[in-house]
């Protein structure tokens, strides 16, 4: 059995920082993961000729935790590039013109849609400071749209257009968390935009994770699958699957809230936190990169919200082919190793391109992540956040789903693992100064 102060469960962004500032505070840290790698729901591969973004992928300097760190390991944001024509299909007719009149397309819609970021969220890194969030946090994006009463090119555009930020289905999504993302920009739904899809991390989302690692004291031990997980006034007991156990005073569970009941807790989590978990988030799409034959034109497109990939744009540019990024709301149905079927989804938003071959995960079907980036259902900002957000004992939850202001982003996720290891090393320093361990006061 192996002791530590703390134990961390989750190596991606939220966990390696958790893990950084309590082993950099002193305190002897374990970090457990379940996969052969760093990073969670990013994923940095080389993959049709050149090294690919899985995962997560964008940054931008709107997000302050990212940026940071980012500035803390010298490493710089690379712009995307800038799209000169733009496609989108609705009632059936495709359509096309330059993408800054797309943008002028969506600019109305998106105008009325947000209008109340700033009303209901004032204070964006504090969602749960306006009591009249509640009213309505059990309202649906797709139900928020509707009542914009849009002309219906507008209104098909604008559904695709979110259906891609949601990476899942609008009658399910949070417009709550639309606000919130709109706030966190400024109340600027082109900045928000920007900020989705604009700049990388230079060596991509790897070479940031594996700085925070470097810069860490913590042991890291891969291809560790925990099981169960006791705890009691004195300590935590982690055990995997294989059998192993790790000791702790404090624990961090820095996993995708999909994945959270995997793990037999006792005394079990509230019911708040198993209920979260057990409804998981609404990005349950997919992520599919097509190498295509030629040298295209850089475009963006959108297709119906239905479609299996509803949004395609041009993201490398070489000399006889053009690797294409792609994101349809249903994981089920993009096989993302199928060159054939990758070609009839690619046909049905922009004709007359040849697909050499396809790359993709599945995150949707991966045991350790069940989701997409997070985006949440509605209700589930007033119901389960603060809740999700409390430590049990001396077990707390980090992570991008749980992140009070950029979350479904790795700005998200840093910023919560900060919060996280803030919380356990307060706890620690409790444990020093009680009672039971203080040297007796003789006067």
């Amino acid at each position: 059995m192996e002791n530590s102060e703390v134990i961390v469960i989750g190596a991606g962004f939220a966990g390696l920082t958790a893990a950084r500032e309590l082993s950099r505070g002193g305190h002897t840290t374990i970090l457990l993961e379940a996969k052969d790698r760093i990073a969670g729901r990013t994923h940095l591969e080389e993959h049709l000729g050149r090294n690919l973004e899985l995962g997560g992928t964008w940054v931008h300097w709107t997000q302050p935790y990212v940026w940071a760190e980012m500035g803390r390991y010298g490493i710089k944001a690379l712009p995307g590039p800038e799209f000169t024509k733009a496609f989108w299909t609705v009632d059936g007719q495709r359509h096309q013109g330059s993408a800054d009149s797309l943008l002028e397309l969506l600019d109305g819609p998106n105008r009325l849609l947000l209008a109340a970021a700033r009303r209901y969220f004032p204070l964006p890194w504090s969602p749960l400071n306006n009591a009249e969030v509640a009213d309505i946090d059990e309202l649906t994006l797709s139900d928020a749209i509707e009542q914009l009463n849009l002309q219906e090119d507008q209104r098909q555009l604008l559904r695709s257009f979110w259906t891609l930020n949601f990476n899942g289905r609008l009658d399910q999504a949070a417009y709550t968390q639309a606000l919130r993302w709109c706030a966190v920009a400024s109340g600027d739904w082109q900045l928000m935009f920007e900020a989705c899809a604009s700049f990388k991390i230079d060596g991509g989302t790897r070479r940031l994770a594996e700085a925070i690692l470097a810069d860490s004291t913590s042991e890291l031990r891969l291809n560790q699958v925990v099981a169960s997980i006791e705890q009691d006034h004195e300590r935590v007991l982690v055990t995997t699957k294989a059998g192993k156990q790790y000791k702790a005073r404090q624990v961090i569970l820095a996993l995708p809230l999909s994945v959270l009941n995997d793990i037999d807790i006792q005394p079990a989590l509230s019911p708040g936190k198993r209920e979260a978990a057990a409804r998981g988030q609404a990005g349950r799409g997919a992520k599919l990169w097509i190498k295509v034959d030629g040298r295209q034109e850089r475009f963006v497109a959108f297709g119906p919200e239905t479609a299996a990939l509803n949004f395609v744009q041009a993201e490398y540019i070489d000399e006889d082919t053009t690797t294409l990024v792609c994101f349809g709301p249903d994981a089920g149905a993009v096989d993302v190793a199928d060159v054939p079927a990758a070609q009839r989804h690619l046909d049905a938003i922009v004709p007359g391109l040849k697909v050499l071959d396809v790359a993709g995960h599945d995150w949707v079907a991966d045991e350790h992540a069940r989701s997409t980036w997070p985006m949440h259902y509605a209700g589930y900002l007033t119901r389960y956040l603060a809740e999700l957000q409390q430590p049990e004992g001396r077990i707390g939850l980090a992570g991008s789903d749980i992140a009070n202001g950029w979350g479904g982003f790795i700005d998200g996720a840093i910023e919560s693992g900060l919060d996280a290891a803030r919380q356990a090393a307060s706890a620690l320093g409790n444990d020093a100064r009680s009672p039971l361990q203080a040297p007796a006061i003789v006067g």
